[in-house]
């Protein structure tokens, strides 16, 4: 599409609005999912060319997650279309934390819908994060917890806090779970050192660690437990 196009100026079939009530959602490429929030581009641009500009700049979707006002705001995309794609981000969010947080299902038979909401929860950025979801006896979500965040060294994460955590709220289990800014799910030696420390330590209390997920870009994610089988 030329760079001088409108979105007023295609066919209307084309128009990714008149799209997604036609034909659902489900036939609109990201870029034209995003456009739709946006509603209008500005001079010179369409907001699907602003929209794929920001996926571009993000790494697709998935790095639009870790986006703020700050970083979205350009010419434009004001503050009422900012709101409104974080707004949209949000409703992701939360829809994924009741899919996990149902009270009736056992979360551990779940392993990839725990990793996409994690990833939706915390996207890649350049800290890493560390935090733990805490389990009952039936492995239903009883809380969840950020317990770091920046330059991660294991050296300064005590497992006593993790665990410290898990004797306040009467959990059975825990799932541990960090970002590797790189993008790269793949564990380090500390990684798997760590993660064998606190299983121990855990098992001495009677609390089970039952994974530890290390979450990449682009919902990529590697579990511990199938590496080390603890």
């Amino acid at each position: 599409m030329p760079g001088s196009w409108m979105i007023r100026e295609l066919p209307e079939t084309e128009r990714p609005r008149e799209r997604l009530l036609e034909q659902g959602s489900g036939s609109l490429a990201d870029s034209e999912l995003v456009a739709v929030l946006l509603r209008t581009g500005s001079l010179g641009a369409s907001a699907l060319e602003i929209a794929r500009e920001l996926l571009y700049e993000n790494g697709g979707l998935a790095g639009l997650l870790g986006a703020t006002p700050q970083t979205l705001r350009r010419r434009g995309l004001g503050p009422a279309k900012a709101a409104s794609l974080l707004a949209a981000l949000e409703i992701a969010r939360r829809l994924a934390k009741e899919k996990v947080a149902d009270e009736d299902r056992d979360l551990l038979s779940r392993p990839a819908e725990i990793a996409r909401y994690l990833s939706l929860r915390y996207p890649t950025g350049d800290q890493e994060v560390m935090g733990a979801l805490f389990l009952d006896i039936r492995s239903r979500l009883l809380g969840e917890r950020e317990i770091f965040r920046g330059t991660l060294d294991r050296a300064a994460v005590d497992p006593r806090e993790i665990l410290k955590e898990c004797l306040l709220r009467n959990a059975a289990g825990v799932v541990l779970f960090h970002t590797h800014p790189s993008g790269d799910p793949s564990p380090s030696a500390d990684d798997l050192q760590f993660t064998r420390h606190l299983a121990d330590a855990a098992a001495v209390l009677g609390v089970k660690l039952h994974d530890h997920l290390v979450l990449g870009s682009r919902g990529r994610w590697t579990s511990l437990r199938d590496r080390l089988a603890w």
